[in-house]
C-alpha cells in the first residue's frame, strides 16, 4: 500500500481535535516537541493540534534543521517523518541514539512496509504512524510518549529512594538557637534556583537539609513538582561516577552494551542532591563545573550536548578549603559551589535537642519496628548530654533503634542502662553499647579524637575487620573509614 501524502489541512480535519476549555491547564504544558517534516500541510497540521496542548512546539524541514534546534535546547519528543530531502529520519534516529538522546521518537511515513517498520523499531522509535492519521491517533501516540517518560523518572527517583531509605526523620527536630538558625536559612534561599553547599560532619543531617530546600522550592512543591534525587559521590566507583551522573552512550566503554541516562537527566525539573562532594575525582569535578556554568550535559562517548534544567545542592564533611589549598579539589569549582552555604551544627553543640529527638525516634521507630516504646526519664538524658556524639543525630538515632529490637523496652530505665553498664564482651561490642565515652580505667574526660579513635576500631573490630560493613554502621564512606586507619597506621 502506497497512500499519498495528504497536504492540505482540510484532510486532517481540526473538528476532532480535543478542545482544551479556557483557563483549562494541559497536562502537557511543560513538555516540548520537535516536528521534523518537509511537508507544510503536514507541518501546520501538527503544530495546530499540539501547540494549545504542549509547553513548546518547534518545527524543522529536513534533518539539518532540526539538529540545530537540537543543539540549542531539550525536546521531551521528536515526531520525524522518515522520508526527508538529504538523510532519511531513521538514519538520522540511529545517530541520535549513539550520540545519547534519551527522549522518545515517533516516526512518520506514507509508506510503509514490514522491513521499514522493522528498522524504525531497531532504531529505537517509541511509535510507528502511518500516513494519514487522524489527530486522536498522533494525540495517543504522544500521550503514551509523555506517559511513559514520566513513569521511567518516576520508578527511576523511587528505586534510588527505597535504595537509600534508612527511617531518616522527614523534618528538622529541636528548638535549639542552632537549628532555628539552620530552618531560617532553608526558608529563605528555598524558593531561589541557586546552588547551595552543606557542611557539616557525618550524621548531622545534611540530606534531610536538602530535602527540605527542594521540597520548600517551587520545584518540590505543588501537583508539578519534580523529582529529588539523590547520590553519594562516594559510594560509586571512581571510572563509572561520570557516566552515572552525565548518562553515556553505547559502546562508549567495556561493558556499555547500550545507552543510558544519567541523573541529571532523571532530575530534570526537580534537584540532584550530590553528597560527600569532596569525594568526586578531578576529571569529574571539571565537567560538573562545566554543567553548572553552561546547564548543558554530555554523555560519555557523545559528541551531542543535552540541556537540563536541574537545581544543584551538594554536601560535604570535609573542609573544602583545605582540600583547595591540598590540590585535591579545584578551587573554580569551589567558588562556584560557594553561592550559599548551609552548616549543619553537631549533635554536641545543640544537646538542648536531645529530648525531642529522643522521643520523636522512640515514637517513630517503634511504630516502625511494631514494639513498645520507653519512657526515658531525666537521668539518663543527663548521661545523654554528657556524651559527646561524634556520629551525631545518626547515632542517637541507632542507639535508641537497637535498644527497641533488643527489647530493652520492658524497663523504663533500659536506655540509662545500655550507657552505665554495657556488656563489654568485646572491644567491639563496648564501643557500640557503651555511648558514654568514658571508660572506668580513664578516670575522667576523653579528648574527641580518641573517643572516634576507639569507637571506630571498636566497630572496626566488630566486624572482624570488614571495612564495608563498619563503614556502614558508622554511617560514613568507605573511603573515610579508610582514611581514618591509614592516618592511625592500622
Amino acid at each position: 500500500m502506497m497512500p499519498a501524502h495528504k497536504n492540505s489541512s482540510e484532510e486532517h480535519p481540526l473538528t476532532s481535535l480535543p478542545v482544551v476549555a479556557a483557563g483549562e491547564l494541559s497536562p502537557w504544558r511543560h513538555q516540548s516537541v520537535l516536528v521534523v517534516d518537509d511537508e507544510p500541510g503536514m507541518v501546520s497540521f501538527l503544530q495546530r493540534s499540539l501547540t494549545p496542548r504542549c509547553g513548546w512546539v518547534a518545527t524543522a524541514g529536513s534533518v539539518e534543521q532540526a539538529a540545530e534546534l537540537l543543539s540549542r535546547r531539550h525536546f521531551d519528543l521528536i515526531v520525524l517523518d522518515i522520508a526527508l530531502p538529504g538523510r532519511s529520519g531513521v538514519e538520522w534516529l540511529h545517530q541520535l541514539r549513539d550520540q545519547g538522546f534519551a527522549g522518545d521518537v515517533v516516526l512518520m511515513t506514507a509508506y510503509a512496509d514490514l522491513e521499514t517498520a522493522i528498522d524504525a523499531l531497531r532504531a529505537g522509535a517509541a511509535d510507528f504512524m502511518l500516513k494519514p492519521f487522524s489527530v486522536a491517533q498522533m494525540l495517543n501516540a504522544v500521550k503514551r510518549c509523555f506517559e511513559r517518560s514520566s513513569l521511567r523518572r518516576e520508578n527511576f527517583v523511587l528505586r534510588r529512594e527505597l535504595d537509600q531509605r534508612d527511617g531518616s526523620v522527614e523534618g528538622m527536630v529541636g528548638n535549639s538557637p542552632l537549628i532555628r538558625e539552620v530552618c531560617a536559612r532553608i526558608k529563605r534561599i528555598a524558593p531561589m534556583p541557586s546552588t547551595v553547599l552543606i557542611h557539616g560532619e557525618s550524621g548531622t543531617g545534611k540530606e534531610l537539609a536538602a530535602r527540605a530546600l527542594h521540597r520548600m522550592s517551587p520545584r518540590g512543591s505543588g501537583k508539578d513538582a519534580g523529582p529529588f534525587v539523590p547520590i553519594n559521590c562516594a559510594a560509586i566507583a571512581e571510572d563509572l561516577i561520570e557516566s552515572e551522573l552525565f548518562g553515556h552512550v553505547k559502546g562508549a566503554f567495556t561493558g556499555a552494551g547500550s545507552g543510558r541516562e544519567g541523573l541529571f537527566y532523571y532530575a530534570r525539573g526537580g534537584t540532584l542532591f550530590l553528597d560527600e562532594i569532596s569525594e568526586l575525582p578531578m576529571p569529574v569535578q571539571a565537567k560538573l563545573l562545566r554543567v553548572l556554568e553552561e546547564r548543558r550535559v554530555r554523555p560519555v562517548g557523545s559528541e551531542q550536548e543535552v540541556p537540563v534544567d536541574v537545581r544543584v545542592v551538594v554536601a560535604t564533611n570535609r573542609d573544602l578549603v583545605a582540600d583547595v589549598t591540598a590540590g585535591r579539589f579545584r578551587s573554580d569549582l569551589y567558588y562556584r559551589l560557594q553561592v550559599v552555604e548551609v552548616v549543619m551544627p553537631p549533635l554536641r553543640d545543640r544537646v538542648e535537642d536531645l529530648p525531642d529527638l529522643v522521643h520523636y525516634f522512640i515514637d517513630q521507630l517503634s511504630a516502625r519496628l511494631g514494639v513498645s516504646g520507653f519512657a526515658c526519664d531525666e537521668a539518663a538524658l543527663r548521661r545523654l548530654s554528657r556524651y559527646t556524639w561524634p556520629g551525631n543525630v545518626r547515632e542517637l538515632k541507632n542507639l535508641i533503634e537497637r535498644s527497641l529490637i533488643l527489647g530493652y523496652c520492658a524497663d523504663d530505665f533500659a536506655l540509662d542502662d545500655e550507657i552505665a553498664a554495657p556488656p563489654a564482651t568485646s572491644a567491639g561490642d563496648a564501643a557500640f553499647d557503651y555511648a558514654e565515652g568514658i571508660t572506668p580505667e580513664s578516670g575522667g574526660e576523653e579528648s574527641l579524637a580518641a573517643i572516634e579513635r576507639r569507637h571506630i576500631l571498636g566497630v572496626l573490630e566488630s566486624c572482624k575487620g570488614n571495612k564495608s560493613e563498619a563503614a556502614r554502621r558508622l554511617g560514613v564512606s568507605r573511603k573515610t573509614l579508610e582514611r581514618k586507619c591509614a592516618a592511625w597506621g592500622v
